[in-house]
């Protein structure tokens, strides 16, 4: 079991969903985290449940194509610029990036969703480059379809839309999936622990699927 006592992490769209699995993940492996994201309420209970040990409420996104970027591109990046350099000062750091199967394959119809993910896998390979002799790591993890409110939301969208039960459009969004399901958020924190763990320190510039075997 990975233990991270002593280091702090700081989890972007920490309330709910991915981001919420893996700040209890971190706070589970005795990390003291915080948790950052626009809906103040959902913070809030990440830290009363537990989860995490403080919060920040932000928005980081501003316009659909520009907002993608703004969210999976930007948002790293300026979550990154602020821990960045007291990693690489006190010789050891962590940054996970929470990019998606979209960031390593095109999809239809997501067009700007696909972008900003494949930039943020850009984004990871070349920072990884950059930082590889200081002790800091750049990683990405790229879960494929989870049971998240982004997803439920979607399902919905497609259901009222079509006329399709919930069942099949849910079969048709994992196609392409082996394994046939939903990803877990668990499943996903599972492997960003990992990744910030003392045991990861050679794996860096990589990107980790979480993806029934779709990729």
């Amino acid at each position: 079991m990975a233990t991270l006592t002593g280091r702090h992490a700081l989890v972007t769209g920490g309330g709910r969903g991915i981001g919420r699995a893996v700040a209890a993940a971190l706070t589970g492996a005795g990390a003291a985290v915080t948790v950052l994201g626009r809906n103040e309420v959902s913070l809030q209970d990440a830290v009363s449940h537990g989860d995490a040990a403080g919060y920040l409420a932000a928005d980081v996104t501003d316009a659909l194509f520009r907002r993608m970027f703004d969210l999976n591109v930007m948002g790293a990046v300026h979550a990154t610029r602020a821990v960045l350099g007291e990693m690489v000062a006190r010789g050891f750091g962590r940054i996970v990036v929470n990019a998606s199967v979209a960031g390593l394959k095109g999809y239809a119809y997501v067009t700007a969703y696909c972008a900003a993910k494949h930039a943020a896998v850009g984004l990871v390979r070349a920072l990884a480059q950059e930082t590889v002799k200081t002790g800091v790591t750049v990683n990405a993890v790229c879960p494929g379809y989870t049971d998240t409110d982004l997803v439920n939301d979607s399902l919905a969208r497609i259901t009222a839309r079509t006329g399709r039960s919930r069942e099949e459009a849910l079969a048709g969004m994992l196609k392409d999936e082996p394994l046939g399901r939903l990803i877990r958020p668990d499943e996903v924190a599972a492997a960003v622990l990992f990744l910030c763990s003392p045991d990861a320190g050679a794996i860096t510039g990589t990107t980790l699927t979480v993806a029934g075997g779709e990729i």
